[in-house]
This record gives structure tokens, sequence and C-alpha cells, in this order.
């Protein structure tokens, strides 16, 4: 997508802040999520890892398009 002007409408500072919300929402979820996994089955640990992978992808998406801006 563009504006006309040449540069992606993308990058034009929404990706970073959404990716950092993602981010620390993942992390919140996988915060709240990580006692029931401590003193339950194995099974349950399986969704604080989902948010914690989640958390670290978008932080990753946002760094990397930090720097192209």
């Amino acid at each position: 997508m563009s504006d006309g002007s040449g540069r992606s409408t993308f990058t034009e500072g929404y990706a970073v802040p959404i990716a950092g919300l993602l981010s620390l929402f993942f992390a919140l979820m996988a915060g709240l999520t990580a006692g029931r996994a401590l003193s339950g089955d194995l099974a349950d640990a399986v969704l604080p890892v989902a948010f914690a992978l989640g958390a670290i992808l978008a932080l990753r998406f946002r760094q990397k398009h930090a720097g192209s801006e």
C-alpha cells in the first residue's frame, strides 16, 4: 500500500507500536498462565510457552521494523 509519495504506509509508525503492544499482551498472558502450568500437568505448560513464543516473535518483528524507519 502506498500513499502516493513512494513510502509504504505500513512502516509509517504503525508496525512498531502495535507489535510492542502485542508483545506486552503475550508476555502478560504468559505470566498469568504460568502459575497453573507450574502446579499442574505437563500439558498445562503448553499455553504459557506458546504465549512466551508469541511475545518473542512480536519483539523480533518490532525490532526489525523499528530499524527500517
